[in-house]
């Protein structure tokens, strides 16, 4: 018997250290399809494309809009970002889990979307100052651009009440613990094992 597999949407301020949290819950939990998004803007170091991002021309992101393949898509600091309609959709028929790793733009699209009901969860830094130390440390943005990101980070987090669940990055092994939790939880009140596939349940004889 197939299930439908089940639709996480995870949001987070740049900084929080979403991305890091993500890349352990995704080594740790079976059956779960990470949707990779298309971006218009430059890779950082290290990123490859198909891999980090679907790495595209602005060209290219507006052909994909007008051909409606997009679940969401934004502008996020200048740059657009989506999600792949088609892929998504195909792996949530075969069963498969899948998490969203989009802005509260994006978001609010796809919670606002009864035919894709999601499970939202927002991760949020402990305080605005431990972010800034974050962004700084990165040593990959200007300082205006830290500004930026900062600003943005208050407006974000506005919304976090909006989401089913709040995660605190203050330490990461908890969060990713409490991620892991929360998708092992849906997972159990859909009736399915913790590694995703349904409880067939037999009465004993």
């Amino acid at each position: 018997m197939t299930v439908r597999g089940q639709l996480f949407i995870l949001s987070a301020p740049s900084g929080t250290g979403k991305t890091t949290i993500l890349k352990k819950v995704m080594a740790n939990v079976t059956n779960l399809y990470f949707s990779i998004s298309h971006t218009t803007r430059a890779p950082r170091n290290g990123e490859k494309n198909g891999v980090d991002y679907h790495f595209v021309t602005v060209v290219e992101f507006q052909e994909m809009c007008e051909k409606d393949l997009f679940l969401e898509w934004a502008e996020v600091h200048g740059n657009f970002y989506g999600t792949s309609r088609p892929a998504v959709l195909k792996q949530l028929a075969c069963g498969q889990d899948v998490i969203l790793d989009i802005d509260v733009q994006g978001a609010a699209i796809i919670i606002a979307d009864a035919t894709l009901p999601g499970v939202s969860v927002f991760v949020a830094p402990p305080s605005l100052s431990e972010l800034e130390k974050r962004l700084c440390s990165r040593g990959t943005d200007t300082k205006e651009t830290i500004e930026l990101r900062l600003d943005n980070a208050v407006k974000e987090m506005d919304a976090a009440e909006k989401y089913d669940y709040l995660v605190i990055n203050d330490n990461l092994e908890e969060a990713v613990g409490t991620l892991q939790s929360v998708i092992i939880a849906e997972r159990s009140r859909g009736h399915r094992l913790p590694s995703g596939e349904p409880i067939q349940l037999r009465a004993n004889k």
